[in-house]
């Protein structure tokens, strides 16, 4: 056979081959129609464990950190479609914002014998707790300002118990409320926050600037310790925020925590709330605009996976787009910034609706 013959028969050969390649399908054992089975048995069921374990290996920490943005757990989908009307009525006015913050700054708490309605925050690490309160003080400055110092690591930035007064206006005095922020909640339980310092701090047992650590949990024996705390200790209102943008990657055993959170805080008498933060990060239209937040189906969506994860109705979550980047405030941020804190006082009152009898508060918890 010529060389000229044996060329022709190795390229015909080839062909073939390759024909025959292209009707059984690919490597992965997929067509462009119904799905082959072209890879023997063993090796399957060996991807498949390899996806598994790969899976489980990515999914190690309650929550993700802001210095992880570059690599975003939530992206923009191609089509956003918008709902035909708001489904939560806003005012998006400069009126509007005035409004609230005048029922803010002169909130009072329903008994003489409290000045102050203590709030708690109580989050995954960087869920935007610090960062709420700073955006909220913001508000009331005139600026943006950073008064909660916000970190950016995949450990909690915040260690210690801090209360934070929401000063008013310039020249006005001090408003009736206090937010509290904590240290986030971690890996497995919780990570240098445990069940029991949480409920120390909302009976009122933990002092302020209390430094939290795994290996030592609050006691009576702990520098501090209120022993017998007052009502203006004690918290009236815990709520809970959560990342629009980690919902979907936050593991399974962070619903647990929060169940059994729950659960213990309902114990107390003390109604919850949640802020569903970073709304900005999954709908590109309510990033340019937050007027549309009440319009996007994809937020209405997670406001839905919101309320699975927490265990609670969507009317007790409000969604916040808080200041990062921004150095100017913005009216319609405001406006849903401020109706949050106007949501959270609602139910911080029916705290002590429901604990007033005729001879005052309950007693001790």
């Amino acid at each position: 056979m010529s060389t000229k013959n044996i060329v022709l028969s190795s390229c015909v050969r080839r062909k073939k081959t390759q024909e025959n390649n292209s009707r059984e399908g690919s490597f992965t054992g997929f067509s462009l129609g119904n799905p082959i089975t072209t890879t023997p048995l063993p090796e399957v069921l060996l991807a498949k464990k390899v996806h598994k374990a790969d899976t489980l290996s990515r999914v190690t920490n309650i929550s993700s950190t802001e210095s992880e943005e570059s690599k975003p757990s939530f992206t923009f989908s191609a089509v956003q479609p918008k709902l035909e009307s708001q489904w939560r009525e806003v005012d998006w006015t400069e009126e509007q914002r005035t409004s609230l913050m005048k029922t803010i700054s002169s909130h009072r708490p329903s008994c003489e014998e409290v000045t102050q309605t203590r709030v708690l925050l109580l989050g995954p690490v960087s869920s935007g707790k610090s960062s709420f309160i700073s955006s909220v003080q913001s508000v009331f400055n005139g600026r943006v300002t950073n008064r909660a110092m916000v970190g950016c690591s995949s450990t909690s930035f915040t260690k210690k118990l801090q209360s934070f007064n929401i000063r008013g206006q310039k020249g006005e005095d001090p408003t009736g409320l206090v937010l509290c922020d904590i240290m986030g909640l971690g890996d497995g339980e919780m990570t240098g926050l445990t069940l029991h310092d949480i409920l120390s701090v909302i009976k009122g047992h933990v002092p302020e600037g209390h430094k939290f650590s795994p290996d030592q949990p609050v006691r009576s024996e702990t520098s501090g310790y209120v022993k017998r705390p007052s009502l203006k200790d004690k918290i009236q209102c815990v709520a809970f925020v959560v990342d629009a943008s980690k919902i979907s990657t936050y593991p399974k055993g962070l619903r647990t925590t929060f169940q059994q959170l729950r659960e213990h805080i309902s114990d107390l008498g003390v109604h919850q709330v949640a802020l569903l933060t970073h709304v900005d990060k999954i709908c590109s239209e309510t990033a340019k605009d937050v007027t549309q937040v009440y319009e996007s189906r994809i937020i209405r969506d997670m406001m839905g996976k919101a309320a699975a994860l927490l265990g609670m109705s969507t009317s007790y979550i409000v969604p916040v787009k808080n200041y990062s980047s921004e150095l100017d405030l913005d009216v319609n941020t405001d406006v849903l910034l401020l109706s949050a804190v106007d949501h959270i006082l609602q139910y911080a009152d029916l705290y002590f609706q429901d604990n007033t009898q005729n001879t005052g508060l309950k007693s001790d918890f």
